[in-house]
Formats: structure tokens, sequence, C-alpha cells
């Protein structure tokens, strides 16, 4: 059985890189703009390699969700990298496009999860949002939704790794060898991973959970603060061993 994580232990990033997580921005393309610039004049003077992580999320719940797509497939300024991982809300969003079953009830589902302000967000009309006639909503969706948002989508990760932190949307499930973690846990994992005092090997950093403020702790670092209702987007910033956030 892991031992608890040791609050002593020293955590670091690679040697000459800076690394920004952004937590989960569900359509608002305002926070993400700001948080951007921040991240930008804070980069600033540092000549090594930038790397900026997104935990996904990236649509639903907010009023702009295609904007927000159609802001990170531009890609990144120049002399930074970018790193795009995927939420559970946006592989809710690929399933139904790429036709997955079970489809009608799983567009019934999204619906209700934020779904409707995405499809509003491609130009929707209402009626058609209700959700009385899934398969034209469905149709209408396909219609809508350009196919480079398609493949950004099918583009994110699902994982990423600098030194001894690793980002995933959700979590890892605790005990199990971060190869052999699946797509579903690091995806939608919630009361075993944020439970865990487990040593994990590496600090997890992760989205998907909103809370009131940034969760520091010994074996994760959760940077989801609920930016469509709060307003405030955060992200995490990391090099050496030194950890500082941004809002």
């Amino acid at each position: 059985m892991p031992s608890p994580s040791d609050p002593a232990r020293i955590y670091s990033v690679p040697a000459g890189q800076r690394v920004y997580a952004v937590g989960d921005i569900h359509g608002r393309l305002d926070l993400l703009d700001r948080l951007l610039a921040r991240i930008g004049v804070d980069a600033q003077g540092f000549d090594g390699d930038v790397v900026t992580v997104f935990v996904g999320d990236y649509v639903d719940r907010g009023s702009r969700s295609a904007d927000v797509i159609d802001r990170l497939a531009a890609g990144p300024p120049d002399g930074m990298r970018w790193v795009l991982l995927r939420g559970n809300h946006d592989q809710v969003m690929l399933n139904i496009l790429e036709g997955r079953r079970p489809l009608r009830e799983t567009a019934a589902t999204w619906l209700t999860l934020g779904g409707r302000e995405t499809l509003r967000s491609y130009g929707m009309p209402t009626a058609l949002m209700k959700g009385d006639d899934l398969p034209a909503m469905i149709a209408d969706m396909r219609a809508r939704v350009p196919e480079a948002h398609v493949d950004f989508l099918r583009r994110t990760g699902l994982s990423y790794r600098a030194g001894d932190y690793v980002f995933v949307h959700a979590g890892i499930r605790p005990g199990v060898p971060l190869e052999a973690q699946n797509d579903h846990d690091m995806m939608w994992i919630r009361d075993d991973f944020l439970a865990s005092r487990d040593d994990h090997g590496v600090v997890v950093v992760h989205g998907h959970t909103p809370a009131e403020g940034v969760e520091n702790l010994p074996n994760r670092i959760g940077i989801d603060t609920g930016a469509y209702a709060t307003g405030r987007l955060s992200a995490v910033v990391l090099e050496g061993e030194s950890r500082r956030f941004l809002a």
C-alpha cells in the first residue's frame, strides 16, 4: 500500500523549463484571453522552454465555447508551446459528433451538462436545442460544428508529464501505475482520487472538480476554480522546484 505523500519531498520540472497549467475554461473566452495575456507578460524575459498545458473542458456552460475552440486551435504565440488535454465535456461532445452509441442517450444527457450553451455558441436555433427531436438536433449540430473543431477535439491528449508532475483532466486511479491508467479515469475520476493521500510518485495537476480556490496539496494540485460560474480562471506556474499561481 503506498504511503501518504511526504510534504517535505521536493518536486520539480526539468531545468530550463517553465510550465503554466490552465484550469477548466468552459466557454469563458473572456477569462481565457485575460489569462493568456497574463501568461504572456509573466513569461517575458524567460529564455527557456515555455509550455502551457490546458487540462481540458473547453466547452459547455459558458457562452462562447465555439470561440474558445477557435482561439486555441489557432495555436500559441511564437516562442511558446501549448499542450491541449481532453476533458470529459470535450469527450462527450466528440462522442456525439462522431456518432458513438448510445447516441441519443448521450445527447440528452449532454444537454443537461451545459451542452445547450455550446450549441447556442454555434448558432443553433433555440427550438432545436430543447431536445424534443434529438436526431434533428444532432444532424444540425454536425452541420454547424466546423471540421476544424472536430479535428481539434480529436487531437487533444489525455496526459502530459514534465519532470515530477503529471497533468490530466480529472485525476488518476490511486495504486495503478501511471502507464496503466485508463482513459475514463483520467477524464472522469473524482472521489477515489480526491480523497487519496497516497504518494503517486508524481504530483498530479488536474481540473474537473471545481473548488473555491486552487488546491495546493502534497500529491495533487487542483486548478479548476469554476470559471464559468465564478469568473475565476486559474493557472499554476511551475519552474524548478517552485510553484506559484495566476488567476
